[in-house]
């Protein structure tokens, strides 16, 4: 890609994809390039860099809601929140340590636009479910608002649903309003060690099932965490009512095994290698499996033979592996329990060959391509990376 644009109001996008369609040109969106590196390697396509949307436009902390400029970095956007004793509740996910880059890179916008969350997404949903609403440019070159900014909007389509998670494929975001949340008095995580896979599944499952309310919960094997496996179990709020419910997972599990608190730095440093997936970095293939939690022990199972280094997340449900195995294998084996297996990290030959998308049912595929022709009837931002 060369030449790239970098627009800095929607008048200059507007016009910028309006001679992208008269030039017959395509449009690779993108803004702190943290997953750039995922899906084919795009040829014959501008940069349209969407960092010139940077920017707070409003806060309103005791309405707990946040609009701001899509191009704005996600750490500044965390900075902010924080400052105010407020968190994105989606805990979002960083990409860029996987591909070796800084963390906290990663653009408001692409947060959004990739439909991201960590690992209180069992808890507290992703991304989705906490855009307000937003502006944009279709692939039309027109300019279009959606969802609002309250916290209650019940007016027209949900727009908001359909775009996080569209991947730039859609439309340009230019602005997004997110919910934000306070952030919790205390954090406390308690562990289990030693766990077999399906008994750690076990274990989180009744726990994330209990009335504890359990923030989140993962999974950490031996050969990653270097000792025993840890099984982690995390769990917010006021300091009382973190400790009776602590309380709670203790009688809980009394049965099973000693149920310790860890120290806050031990804590901190675990989940962050969930954030960042710094025990599975280097260069082999990283998947990105979604399966129903119950399944996940299953699919450990069948990638643990090609030599995966795995982890896993939200319970059960996802599962984080580093494997240089047969790609079909990893696909089969998620298909057979109702689940989808992306490509995450390859190399360039691998993201050229394997689509990095689960491949969809033909109905399911032709209904996406009814909608992306909706926004985008020129496909201006069709690039082939997906």
């Amino acid at each position: 890609m060369s030449n790239n644009l970098m627009p800095r109001s929607e008048a200059d996008l507007c016009d910028a994809i309006a001679q992208a369609i008269g030039d017959g040109e395509r449009l690779a969106i993108t803004g702190g390039a943290t997953k750039s590196d995922i899906g084919r390697h795009i040829e014959n396509a501008r940069c349209l860099d969407m960092r010139g949307f940077s920017g707070i436009v409003d806060y309103d902390p005791a309405e707990l809601v946040l609009t701001v400029g899509a191009g704005t970095p996600l750490a500044e956007v965390e900075a902010l929140v924080a400052s105010r004793e407020q968190k994105l509740p989606f805990a979002p996910f960083d990409y860029g340590p996987v591909f070796g880059r800084p963390a906290g890179a990663s653009t408001i916008g692409g947060v959004v636009a990739a439909g991201i969350a960590g690992s209180q997404r069992v808890s507290q949903g992703s991304a989705r479910d906490h855009l307000l609403g937003f502006r944009a440019v279709s692939g039309r070159g027109e300019t279009f608002i959606a969802g609002a900014k309250v916290v209650k909007n019940v007016t027209g389509y949900d727009l908001s649903k359909l775009v996080s998670g569209s991947w730039g494929r859609l439309v340009a975001l230019t602005e997004v309003t997110l919910k934000v949340l306070p952030r919790p008095r205390l954090s406390v995580t308690k562990a289990m060690e030693g766990l077999a896979d399906a008994d750690a599944i076990r274990l989180m499952s009744r726990a994330l099932g209990s009335q504890a309310d359990v923030s989140a919960a993962a999974h950490i094997p031996g050969q990653v965490q270097g000792g025993a496996s840890l099984t982690l179990l995390k769990v917010e709020g006021f300091g009382p009512s973190v400790t009776a419910r602590c309380a709670m997972l203790d009688a809980l599990f009394s049965d099973v095994g000693d149920l310790r608190q860890l120290e806050g730095d031990v804590a901190d440093h675990l989940w962050s290698e969930l954030r960042t997936l710094r025990p599975l970095a280097g260069d082999a293939p990283l998947w990105r499996i979604n399966v129903a939690p119950r399944e996940g022990a299953a699919i450990v199972a069948a990638i643990e033979p090609l030599g995966a280094k795995w982890m896993l997340d939200w319970g059960g449900g996802l599962i984080w592996a580093a494997v240089d195995g047969d790609p079909a294998i990893i696909r089969d084996a998620a298909a057979r329990v109702g689940g989808h297996a992306m490509l995450v990290r390859g190399s360039t030959d691998l993201r050229d060959r394997i689509a990095a998308f689960h491949p969809a049912a033909p109905a399911v595929a032709a209904l996406e391509t009814r909608v992306r022709r909706a926004f985008d009837p020129n496909g201006v931002f069709e690039t082939g990376r997906f």
